[in-house]
This record gives structure tokens, C-alpha cells and sequence, in this order.
């Protein structure tokens, strides 16, 4: 109990630490930087538990290895990559000041992918904001995200689609994604969406047509 406690203090509070579940660098797969080189960057951690998330190794934090943002970030910028994305689990669950501030100071981009289920910690240069129907988002993400993806699994998920993009004042970039599973049944209900509804734009996932981490 007493090694969970600081294990969750590192990790929580302080951020000098994160769950490293895996980083590589490759292409950007989906929504607005699609096709753009990135290195990736995933934590460990996520309470929102969507039945058809892919990653579900990520949902416990203390299965996963602590590294120092000094290390992860020392590592991204040992490649080309001009942006880094950092993507879950859930990333707001922690503290991603310390995170933010070693991007900041080699000089590469801050990228988030976050369901916006917390609070925002951390300056970042793009948010991509991909809203789950369980667990909304914090009000702020509304203000400050620069790109909306939605998942979409049944023609159902394109209400909350909408509902989620009206909670905007002014946001260019909205996306629907079907979900991979049912990523041939969903595509052409999407692209006949999009047809009509012409300020949504669909984003697949190229790395896995592709085949590419």
C-alpha cells in the first residue's frame, strides 16, 4: 500500500513521472494532422473504460513502468520529430506541467489527444479533443481546443456528435472517425453524413490501412 501511495504521488501530483506504456516516432493517423511525422508519445491511466477502446492495456496506470519526462522527452528528441503527441489512456488525469515544460525547452511542438474528462495542466500547441458520451469533457476544452474527433460506432453516436460540437463558439476542424471494429459498416454512413452535413469532415485511421505503428 505504502509503494501504490508514491506511486501515485509521482505520478498524480508532481508529474516528474509518468506510466510509460510505449513511444515511437512515425505518422500522424488521424484527424487534422493526418500524414504529418510525429513521435508519440503513450501514458498509462484511464477510469472512462469505452467498450470498443482499442488500448485497453492502458486502462491500469501501475501496470505500466514509470519513466522521467527528462527520459521520455530526451528520447522524442533524439529523432527528426518536429511535434510530439501525447495520447492515452487519458492523459489529464495527470499533472503535465513538468511534461510540457521539457517539450518547451527542445524546442519541439506540444500535442494533445485528450477526451477532456479533467482539468487541462500544461501549454499546449494543438488540442485535438475526442469527447466520450460517459464522461464529458471539462467545460474549458470547449474555449481552447483547436480540433473535435468523434468516434462513431452506431448512426446513435452522430447525435452526440452534434450535441458535443454546438457546445463550440467558433472551432473549424470537427471530425468524425468510425470506430475501427465497425470501420466498414460505419464509413459509407459517414461519408453520406458528411455529404450532407458539409462542416464535418472524415477522419480514418491511415496507419492502420497502412499498417504502420
Amino acid at each position: 500500500m505504502q509503494a501504490y501511495y508514491f506511486f501515485m504521488t509521482d505520478v498524480f501530483e508532481y508529474g516528474e513521472k509518468l506510466p510509460l506504456i510505449e513511444e515511437f516516432y512515425t505518422l500522424q493517423g488521424e484527424g487534422y494532422h493526418a500524414g504529418s511525422a510525429a513521435y508519440f508519445i503513450r501514458v498509462g491511466g484511464c477510469d472512462i473504460g469505452c467498450r470498443w477502446c482499442d488500448t485497453k492495456l492502458s486502462w491500469r496506470a501501475d501496470l505500466h513502468r514509470l519513466a522521467t519526462v527528462a527520459e521520455i522527452i530526451a528520447k522524442a528528441a533524439s529523432t527528426p520529430a518536429k511535434a510530439i503527441v501525447v495520447t492515452g489512456g487519458e492523459p489529464t488525469t495527470y499533472n503535465l506541467e513538468p511534461l510540457c515544460r521539457e517539450i518547451a525547452r527542445h524546442h519541439i511542438r506540444a500535442f494533445l489527444e485528450t477526451s477532456g474528462a479533467y482539468p487541462l495542466t500544461g501549454k499546449w500547441d494543438w488540442i485535438c479533443l475526442s469527447p466520450k458520451k460517459q464522461q464529458l469533457p471539462q467545460p474549458e476544452f470547449y474555449l481552447i481546443a483547436n480540433e473535435l474527433k468523434v468516434i462513431i460506432q452506431d448512426v446513435d453516436d452522430l447525435e452526440h456528435a452534434e450535441r458535443e460540437a454546438s457546445k463550440f463558439k467558433n472551432i473549424e476542424n470537427l471530425y468524425l472517425q468510425p470506430e475501427w471494429s465497425k470501420h466498414q459498416e460505419m464509413t459509407p454512413v459517414l461519408i453520406d453524413y458528411i455529404r450532407k452535413h458539409p462542416q464535418w469532415k472524415l477522419s480514418v485511421q491511415l496507419h492502420k490501412y497502412l499498417n504502420i505503428p
